[in-house]
C-alpha cells in the first residue's frame, strides 16, 4: 500500500518562499497522478496543483504563476515549490496520489504571516 509523508511546511513571511516534499514508499509513484490539495481553517480542501505521470501539469488559478510542481521519479518524491506567498496561502497541505486507489498524506502547516 502507497504511503505518502509530507514535510518543508512552517512559518514564512508573506513574500516569502517554501518547498514542500511528498515522500511516497511501498509503491512505483510514477504510476500516479500526484496532486497538492489545501484546506484553512472553517474551509474546504482545494485543489492546489497536480503532475500527471507524463509531468502535465494543472494549478488552481490562485497560485498560477507562483507554485510549481515537479516530481522525481528516481526517489520517488513529489515537490511543491512555493514562491511569493501571501497570508492567504495559509493552510495545511496535503499530497495526493490517485490512480485505480487514492491515498492522501498527513498533512504539513504552511502559515504565511509577518
Amino acid at each position: 500500500q502507497l504511503q505518502l509523508v509530507e514535510s518543508g511546511g512552517g512559518l514564512v513571511q508573506p513574500g516569502g518562499s517554501l518547498r514542500l516534499s511528498c515522500a511516497a514508499s511501498g509503491g512505483i509513484l510514477n504510476y500516479y497522478t500526484m496532486s497538492w490539495y489545501r484546506q484553512a481553517p472553517g474551509k474546504q480542501r482545494e485543489l492546489v496543483a497536480t503532475i500527471t505521470s507524463g509531468r502535465n501539469t494543472n494549478y488552481a488559478d490562485s497560485v498560477k504563476g507562483r507554485f510549481t510542481i515537479s516530481r522525481d521519479g528516481t526517489k520517488s518524491t513529489v515537490y511543491l515549490q512555493m514562491d511569493s506567498l501571501k497570508p492567504e496561502d495559509t493552510a495545511v497541505y496535503y499530497c495526493n496520489a490517485r490512480q485505480m486507489y487514492e491515498y492522501w498524506g498527513q498533512g504539513t502547516q504552511v502559515t504565511v504571516a509577518s
